[in-house]
């Protein structure tokens, strides 16, 4: 998997152009179903990351690109469900974690916000 390009709004890998955020799970792509997070936004002033989503679990590394400017709130159940896995999280602008996941092991998934 290779991530050619990321600007708010957009993100291409292997060549495909996707316009909403996206999972990266054992080297597949899908786009996020932030659905069953959305009755969180009020409360966050965004649609946050919640264990209610689909997280891509089976790793050792999870990615968490939190948006252009940083802006995609992280529930702390998400935290601590990754801890009860043993699977480290590092949370960071999403074009930090592209560059984070250029060099990143077989082992690590992502969930990347595209926007704010």
């Amino acid at each position: 998997m290779r991530i050619d390009r990321f600007a708010f709004g957009t993100i291409r890998i292997d060549g495909k152009i996707y316009e909403h955020d996206v999972v990266i799970d054992r080297g597949g792509v899908r786009p996020r179903k932030k659905k069953p997070s959305k009755h969180f936004r009020d409360e966050y002033g965004h649609t946050p990351l919640s264990v209610e989503e689909e997280i891509p679990w089976k790793c050792s590394r999870l990615i968490i690109g939190t948006g252009a400017h940083g802006a995609l709130p992280v529930m702390p159940a998400v935290l601590e469900e990754a801890r009860r896995r043993g699977i480290e999280v590092i949370a960071m602008r999403t074009d930090k974690a592209v560059e984070f996941l250029r060099d990143a092991d077989s082992k690590t998934n992502a969930l990347l916000h595209i926007t704010c």
